[in-house]
């Protein structure tokens, strides 16, 4: 998994903070040992904090590391200790997967710090004491190193896994609620798409028996046969998008007209007026503006008695406000009592973060005004 910024910088800050660990200690046996000179201390210093950079460059930490603590040995002539950042060294490259890179330094320097040993200390058996000692050192740094790897390899394996069986799941859930999709579409095409026919059918014949006779078609009988007409073509496009998934980008405001066009052969003496820059909207907003409009049109052809309507968009800079005004009989004060529509309305803007008004107007009929909210508008989009 790729690691996050403030891991790396979690990760940088320990290891500097370990080299400058390892250089302490080296520093503080050398004192402890005898007074270093400055080019003790500069090879001690420039070898241990090499380490800080040993997931980066862990061969060159490794050769560097390696190098500078052999020069001091050689000058010095100092204790095993001054193979501890060799180790550790040995310990990063093993971890990064350089085993055979470790193994023939590590075995280089133990040799090379045999022969120092072998001139400046006198006594076999002195010398043999610290190169087993520091072998062992070097075995526990590679064996270390190669049980680190496999851990983190088995880390990230695991983690591989649960994301896996994470995505799975998902998949699967997506399968279910795309099932259960066509399933609702199944049903609401078998249960509604008849009957809504036939009422279209009948609204149809009658209309046409009507005209046929001479006589004149009922209002009711055409708002009858409009709506059975428009409930039928949303029903297939709510069929179409539980089947597809799909949702037909002229569901919003750009079916304005169509609307409109149906409002006024439903005998509604509608005007519509569109102030503002007039822009692209949010999926969501365009919808919920669209279906609005569409539920108060239809309030006005039940309960205002097709009376002379006005829609205003107004597109402001952070806001899309929608203002619907009728002439209907309603008057102010009267009480209100929201059905489906108006419920089914406010729930629509509520959850786009938007306010909703729909009550009896000051002057008479009644008024639905909606504001939705919008992100504002910069330079380079206008």
């Amino acid at each position: 998994m790729p690691l996050m910024r403030g891991d790396i910088d979690r990760r940088t800050v320990l290891d500097t903070a370990g080299a400058a660990a390892v250089g302490a200690a080296v520093v503080t046996a050398a004192c402890l040992a005898s007074s270093p000179g400055a080019l003790d201390v500069l090879l001690v210093a420039v070898g241990s904090l090499a380490l800080a950079a040993h997931r980066r460059a862990p061969r060159l930490v490794l050769g560097v590391t390696t190098l500078c603590m052999f020069g001091y040995a050689v000058h010095a002539q100092p204790g095993s200790w001054v193979a501890l950042p060799v180790v550790v060294a040995v310990h990063a490259a093993a971890r990064n997967g350089y085993r055979a890179q470790a193994a023939g330094v590590g075995a280089v320097f133990l040799a090379a710090y045999s022969v120092v040993l072998l001139v400046s200390v006198p006594g076999i058996q002195d010398t043999v004491e610290r190169v087993l000692l520091l072998a062992g050192w070097f075995l526990c740094a590679g064996v270390t190193g190669l049980i680190d790897k496999n851990w983190q390899a088995y880390l990230r394996q695991t983690e591989q896994r649960a994301l896996d069986a994470e995505r799975t799941r998902e998949e699967a859930a997506l399968r279910r609620a795309g099932e259960e999709r066509l399933r609702i579409a199944r049903e609401l095409h078998d249960s509604l798409t008849h009957s809504i026919s036939i009422v279209k059918l009948q609204a149809g014949v009658a209309v046409h028996l009507a005209r046929k006779r001479g006589a004149e078609v009922e209002p009711a009988l055409l708002a009858i046969q409009e709506a059975s007409g428009e409930a039928m073509r949303e029903l297939r496009s709510t069929l179409e998008v539980l089947r597809t998934d799909v949702v037909d980008p002229r569901t919003g405001l750009a079916r304005m007209d169509e609307l409109a066009g149906r409002a006024r052969a439903a005998g509604i003496e509608l005007t519509v007026h569109v102030e503002g820059d007039v822009r692209r909207l949010p999926a969501e907003v365009d919808g919920a503006a669209y279906r609005i409009v569409q539920e108060a049109l239809t309030n006005v052809a039940r309960h205002a008695d097709r009376a002379g309507t006005s829609v205003r968009l107004t597109y402001a800079d952070t806001a899309l406000v929608v203002l619907v005004d009728d002439d209907g009989p309603c008057l102010p004060g009267d009480r209100v009592t929201p059905g489906t529509g108006l419920t089914g309305m406010r729930e629509r803007v509520t959850a786009l973060g938007g306010t909703l008004a729909a009550a009896p107007a000051a002057r008479g009929g009644f008024s639905v005004r909606a504001e939705l909210p919008l992100a504002p508008r910069t330079a380079a989009s206008g």
